[in-house]
């Protein structure tokens, strides 16, 4: 990215019109998949909310179309921990092209026993990496349709201090519900980087970022209701945090950029500008252990055998 692209303006509330435009945001119906989702409104483009509960992601439909006047978006029932069923969601779709898929949807378990996935895969690792692996093949031929398309890979800020196992990708020998989490949003994190260098290989005019939300916390966030309230005592209490990490509404920030932002370059990271936990969306030095190629052409290569994907995932 160019020094004047990086440092010109950047304004969070006012983004660039994007009304021909097309979204895709998994796990849209709430957190901070939802406030991107109502960012991504404001542009004037069609935004589909990506979610397996469709009562839920009526209410998160219902929610943006009263505070963004004439917004577009509707629903996609699209379950991730069942990699079978996405192609025929990728279908329901029914869109000549699609500009951005951002795959944020995730799951995270405090409680120690290990979930398994209706195919047998650990849950966390199946929902957040192998449904998001399994779901751009899918999407191959609308996101290549589009002028730049983009896949925009959500990672965390805890996958920094994780490193995978190769051998243990799915926590048979050794579960521990944090450690998971990290590992598996680090996996997400490494098939995004990987991803771009495909993209590059072959000439593909699709784009492949990472983003991530730094910290946020549901105390020092807007509230939606009846998606999420925040009273005012919980907004007191998370005060004091507030000088470290942010709200949900904010993490959404550097997400969005990456979806929208016609300077954003393949292979990038982009977070939170003050320590990668808070404040405007900025470009990131990506950790060396994120970008490994020989640890990522090993995670494809076992995450294309699990969920029986095409190993070029549909981009040629």
């Amino acid at each position: 990215m160019s020094a004047v692209s990086q440092n010109r303006p950047w304004n969070v509330h006012r983004l660039p019109s994007a009304e021909a435009s097309s979204f895709l945001v998994t796990g849209g119906n709430a957190g901070i998949g939802y406030f991107a989702a109502e960012q991504l409104a404001t542009t004037g483009a069609l935004v589909v909310i990506g979610s397996r509960d469709p009562a839920r992601a009526a209410t998160a439909v219902s929610s943006i179309r009263s505070r963004v006047p004439g917004a577009r978006v509707r629903h996609l029932q699209l379950d991730l921990a069942d990699p079978a069923s996405l192609k025929s969601a990728a279908d329901r779709l029914d869109l000549a092209r699609l500009d951005a898929v951002v795959h944020n949807a995730g799951v995270a378990f405090d409680d120690p026993p290990r979930r398994l996935t209706a195919d047998g895969h650990e849950l966390m690792f199946a929902t957040n990496h192998l449904g998001h692996y399994a779901l751009t093949q899918w999407l191959a031929p609308l996101l290549s349709a589009a002028p730049a398309g983009r896949v925009v890979t959500v990672g965390s800020f805890a996958a920094r201090s994780e490193r995978l196992d190769l051998d243990d990708l799915q926590s048979t020998r050794d579960y521990r519900p944090k450690r998971t989490y990290g590992r598996s949003k680090l996996a997400q994190m490494c098939f995004g980087f990987e991803l771009d260098r495909r993209l590059r290989a072959v000439g593909s005019t699709v784009l492949s970022v990472v983003a991530h939300p730094g910290g946020a916390l549901d105390s020092l966030t807007p509230s939606r209701p009846p998606i999420s309230v925040t009273t005012p005592g919980e907004r007191l209490r998370g005060l004091p945090a507030a000088l470290v990490v942010q709200g949900k509404c904010a993490g959404a920030w550097p997400l969005v950029r990456a979806a929208v932002d016609p300077g954003v370059e393949g292979g990038q990271l982009w977070g939170p500008r003050v320590c990668g936990l808070r404040g405007r969306p900025r470009c990131e030095p990506v950790p060396p252990h994120m970008a490994d190629p020989a640890v990522a052409a090993r995670l494809w290569a076992v995450s294309g055998e699990l969920v029986g994907a095409d190993p070029d995932l549909g981009f040629r």
